[in-house]
């Protein structure tokens, strides 16, 4: 040995190198370490890129980060978009969720489409008068907030269905990156701080066991969550699959949260619970194919009524947010969401006549009685009457190398569902049962009333509006587009759709231009703060009623152009674009 042939000082002084040596060694591999567990405090947001290869657009710059990371890491659309669902589940716990559900949109490279729809059930207790008083009146309060607002959570379940038929990377690959963000923490935005500090005093209110979102003072930007409950739930789903959910410990301690707070979920519902293919609802808009999801959202039927009723007017020569364009559009939508709540419903419970809901001669019909200039009043308009969906919905647009486009729409429906976080594993659980119609035939507290073909029963999805959607030009993925919103998210995808297929808008502008919403009753049309006076003039001038609301939407959208890939994200969140 080397070693063994030193004389005495050489060996001293060979011991002293190597000693040095190690004391280094292990103050780097500590800075390292240390640089392992940092928390991620450091991201931009961009709300819009051009890229060639892959792009992804979500509600969280880190979600998108994430997303864009894994497509360069060899995976595909559909890797990219669960690896950013999980990350959201961390980064933006009002809307992103393991406690909620939602739809997928999937266009292949090869020119197949899919749609997965994991929407939350009904428990197996559940029934349709489970929120009425004794006098039979409803109780708006026990649908939507507590331990009794939550339906059955399909987000797993839908990400693991997806997975198996067409995800390239393995699942848990796809998984880490949300356990570094929950285990580490990340800093929060403003909005972030002032959702958390909004709704503290709901977190203290409806919790039996304490949670990462509630903090002795008040939070603000920068603050770091760290949520090491949630951590170990995706953990689990990364070493157990699906059953690391809906079996064994997180399902213990879901039900243990349900006994505590007087709910009705149970290990059994969890057990039960099954993600479902659906046909995707695929139709032609002059020289497009439009892509989108089928019952039980009623966004992708709506969005073929819609544009059908529009086809035979010569919107584009009326002009972006004319009057006659926003009075056209506004008549289409009133005509849609009357349909909407006369006949839709999940299709495993609910005969609906979708064929003939988008036939062309009766979409003629439904515009027969429309005048240009004179409001159809919607008390003329039959049907019954819609039920009021919440907001807090999330959505993500990925497009990669190969041409597959997936546009996926996730929701736990409230803002922060129904404030319920399972005490051990971190994550909220939706209040989508609200979503149900609680008395059919009877006013809620907005005065609005729901049908029986949305009604409480064990096991069923409660109707949707979230609209996912892709469209094909020459057969080749040309948007792939979804928002938030509730009720809005079929307007605002259909405005969205209208602004650049019609009046050629730029993504951008098309996105984050004000937009407007009816939704035939309330008999109302809703504008953003910022949607031009002059039309509101005009439109008032009419016989409309006008009235200012908040942010409508927060639309991603990716658009394939001949320079490449344009991603945008909605000016009004956090929204950011990430890509390659």
């Amino acid at each position: 040995m080397f070693i063994n042939r030193l004389t005495r000082p050489k060996l001293i002084l060979v011991k002293k190198i190597l000693f040095l040596v190690s004391i280094l060694c292990l103050l780097y591999s500590c800075k390292e370490d240390s640089r392992a567990t940092a928390p991620f405090d450091s991201y931009s947001v961009a709300k819009k890129i051009r890229v060639d290869k892959g792009a992804v657009v979500s509600a969280h710059p880190l979600a998108s980060e994430v997303g864009r990371d894994i497509l360069m890491q060899g995976g595909n659309a559909v890797d990219a978009a669960i690896a950013v669902q999980y990350a959201l589940a961390v980064v933006y716990p009002n809307a992103g969720n393991l406690g909620g559900g939602g739809f997928m949109v999937f266009h292949t490279g090869e020119g197949e489409s899919y749609s997965i729809d994991f929407r939350e059930k009904a428990p197996l207790r559940a029934h349709k008068d489970m929120y009425l008083d004794s006098l039979g009146d409803a109780v708006p309060e026990w649908s939507r907030n507590g331990h009794l607002a939550s339906g059955v959570p399909g987000t797993v379940a839908g990400t693991f269905l997806a997975h198996r038929k067409f995800g390239k990377l393995p699942m848990d690959q796809l998984i880490r990156p949300a356990i570094a963000l929950a285990e580490r923490g990340f800093a929060i935005t403003e909005r972030e701080a002032g959702g958390l500090n909004n709704y503290a005093e709901d977190f203290r209110k409806y919790n039996t066991r304490g949670s990462a979102f509630v903090k002795e003072k008040a939070w603000k930007a920068g603050d770091v969550l760290v949520q090491k409950d949630l951590a170990e739930t995706l953990k689990r789903i990364a070493v157990q699959g699906q059953a690391g959910f809906y079996e064994g410990k997180t399902a213990e301690l879901i039900e243990e949260e349900m006994k505590r707070g007087g709910g009705i979920m149970t290990a059994e519902d969890l057990k039960q619970y099954e993600a479902r293919e659906r046909e995707p609802v695929t139709f032609k808009y002059k020289d497009y194919t439009i892509i989108s999801m089928g019952l039980p959202s009623s966004g992708g039927i709506m969005m073929q009524q819609m544009l059908g009723m529009l086809e035979p007017y010569p919107i584009s020569e009326y002009g972006f947010h004319s009057p006659a364009a926003i009075q056209l559009m506004t008549e289409i939508e009133r005509r849609a969401f009357a349909d909407r709540t006369e006949y839709m419903g999940d299709p495993d419970f609910v005969e609906v006549p979708v064929a003939e809901l988008v036939e062309k001669s009766y979409l003629e019909s439904r515009m027969a009685d429309f005048t240009p200039g004179v409001p159809t009043p919607s008390a003329e308009v039959s049907a019954g009457l819609m039920v009021k969906e919440k907001e807090e919905t999330t959505h993500l647009s990925v497009i990669d190398e190969e041409g597959n486009a997936v546009s996926l729409t996730t929701t736990i429906n409230g803002a922060y569902g129904s404030r319920v976080v399972v005490g051990g594993a971190g994550f909220i659980l939706n209040n989508e049962m609200d979503d149900f119609s609680a008395k059919p035939g009877a006013p809620n507290k907005f005065g609005l009333l729901g049908t029986e073909a949305n009604s409480i029963q064990p096991s069923k999805r409660m109707l949707s509006a979230m609209t996912p959607t892709v469209v094909l030009k020459n057969d080749k993925p040309y948007l792939v587009l979804g928002t938030p919103g509730g009720s809005t998210i079929i307007t605002s995808v259909f405005q969205t759709l209208v602004n650049i297929l019609e009046f050629d808008l730029p993504a951008q502008k098309a996105v984050n231009a004000p937009k407007f919403h009816h939704q035939w009753q309330p008999d109302l049309i809703y504008v953003e703060k910022e949607f031009p006076q002059a039309a509101i003039d005009t439109l008032e001038a009419m016989g409309y009623v006008v009235e200012e609301r908040r942010a409508i939407g927060r639309t991603e959208v990716i658009k394939i152009i001949e320079q490449g890939i344009e991603a945008v994200g909605d000016r009004r969140g956090d929204d950011s674009a990430a890509g390659y």
